[in-house]
């Protein structure tokens, strides 16, 4: 396509059209990405270093439901910080008291110790005012055992240690990479004689993995769509070479392993990239990183969709989108945020339909307000009274044209990221053996296996934009088949009572799992 940055309109469907295709995904082009996918969790269980890091987490156990007990947790991995305080019931439920803090971004950014400063201070006051449980006060005699869900890349070498590989999502605290963050918090909690005392080391993904195995009684994937985007599964300890002579290499058996996709393809060998999104890269705090992450969290498509409309508005002879007008929030970078993109996609079309399909870009250059069939209009002007409220726009700025423009956008940049969202969950079952590419005729190989396959997942994406999860397993269905894609139990890592919120848990049957959805 030729480049979008210079837009022309001497032939403007030409132009929509140009960027449509852009976007847009083919089955075989999944399969593609899919053995990229593949080819990188190999390297990954194979050695370190690499871009997916495939990192092992000692956690050798998956829960069923059973397990009882009371248990600490704190959880770091946005812009809130969360201290909690859980309940095992043994029947596949459990019961959470909870409290947030928030995290400033002179603490995202300053000094590391200044940062796991306030994660103690944070933890001593939910000890103080908010536990139910009798543990006494932090500086009594009795030292209280805390596990830590820590949500950004850490190289594990045991359950209770772990090195800060790189921080992600907006956090790059200083001298902190290269460091065990289970020392840093524990100097934390010791500069302020505090008796507690961090036990366990989980990222979120796992948690997700381990909450969900915990409610449905079983799990071998979870995943992050959300902000950020992350995925751990269920490896056979075997395939894990790079454990090489390490007890848990002769130990054998399996291991949940936190593969850090969000980090697939940082070589740009397969991802579909636009100019759009190589503006997004270039400009973000951690260029060439981070790749797939970039096309599928929720931290970066609203930059993305923000990309394609300031493009269509600084168009030249004449401008294609609010008459070339535009708002400090379209201008700001990252001014556009996705759950704008979330109330759009509702506004259109509601709960009962997939995002945008492969049907090609509407006709926006013969578009006419006042031949379109009256329901059509009406979900326009329900999203035309969204731009102007959440863009900041004047109500005369906005025609149903614009409407239908910014409704466009969105749709692609959601069911790219959808897509691409399968393709990780496709991988892990390939990877597991629970799915098989498809013959050179199309065909699948016939299974016998009927059980459900569980996959914890956890995120506003998932959980909030309309039919993420729809096109998704659309993607799932191309990929691994009808048949498979049927037994794929996709369920929310939460607590059985629905209670939002992240949700850690700590296990000891023998050794303590943390884990949080």
């Amino acid at each position: 396509m030729p480049p979008i940055h210079a837009l022309s309109t001497q032939d403007q469907q030409s132009l929509f059209d140009d960027i449509d295709r852009s976007f847009q995904l083919t089955p075989e082009a999944l399969v593609e990405l899919t053995k990229a996918f593949l080819h990188e969790i190999s390297l990954g269980l194979a050695s370190y270093g690499q871009p997916m890091a495939i990192i092992p987490t000692f956690v050798t156990g998956v829960p069923d439901g059973t397990e009882t007990g009371t248990f600490l947790a704190l959880d770091l991995g946005g812009t809130n910080l969360r201290v909690c305080e859980v309940v095992l019931n043994g029947d596949k439920t459990f019961s959470l008291r909870q409290q947030k803090y928030k995290v400033s971004e002179s603490l995202k950014t300053g000094e590391a110790t200044i940062l796991f400063d306030y994660l103690a201070d944070s933890v001593d006051a939910f000890l103080t005012t908010h536990a139910a449980s009798a543990y006494g006060s932090s500086r009594d005699t009795d030292v209280v055992h805390l596990g830590l869900t820590f949500s950004f890349p850490v190289e594990q070498t045991a359950l209770g240690s772990g090195k800060i590989l790189t921080w992600t999502k907006g956090f790059s605290a200083k001298n902190a990479v290269g460091h065990d963050v289970v020392k840093l918090l524990q100097d934390a909690f010791d500069r302020k004689h505090m008796h507690v005392k961090c036990i366990a080391l989980v990222n979120d993904t796992v948690g997700a993995l381990l909450s969900r195995a915990y409610t449905a009684g079983g799990c071998i994937l979870g995943a992050i769509f959300g902000t950020g985007t992350n995925g751990a599964y269920v490896e056979e300890v075997a395939k894990i070479t790079k454990l090489a002579n390490s007890p848990a290499a002769a130990k054998g058996g399996h291991m949940v392993v936190n593969t850090e996709w969000g980090a697939f393809n940082n070589c740009r060998s397969h991802l579909p990239f636009t100019p759009f999104d190589n503006t997004l890269d270039r400009v973000s705090i951690n260029p060439s990183f981070q790749a797939f992450e970039k096309f599928i969290s929720g931290m970066y498509l609203g930059e993305i969709t923000r990309n394609i409309l300031i493009s269509l508005i600084d168009a030249s002879p004449k401008p294609l989108l609010f008459g070339g007008k535009s708002t400090p929030t379209l201008n700001k970078q990252y001014g556009l945020d996705t759950s704008v993109m979330s109330d759009i996609e509702d506004a259109w079309e509601g709960p009962n339909r997939s995002l945008s399909g492969t049907q090609p870009a509407p006709e926006f250059a013969t578009f006419d307000a006042a031949t379109l069939p009256p329901n059509i209009s009406k979900k326009l002007e329900r999203i035309r009274s969204v731009v102007v409220r959440q863009f900041g726009f004047q109500d005369t700025d906005i025609t149903l044209k614009d409407a239908a423009i910014v409704r466009w956008a969105c749709s692609l940049v959601a069911r790219r990221a959808a897509l691409l969202s399968g393709v990780a969950v496709a991988t892990v079952l390939f990877q597991t053996g629970r799915a098989s590419f498809a013959d050179k005729d199309g065909k699948f190989p016939t299974r016998t296996d009927t059980e459900k396959i569980g996959v914890g997942v956890d995120g506003s994406l998932i959980e909030h934009y309309p039919n993420f999860e729809r096109t998704l397993r659309e993607s799932l269905r191309s990929l691994i088949g009808e048949e498979i894609e049927k037994r794929v139990d996709i369920g929310m890592a939460k607590d059985g009572s629905g209670v939002g919120g992240k949700r850690p848990i700590f296990l000891q049957s023998p050794s303590p799992y943390i884990y949080c959805a």
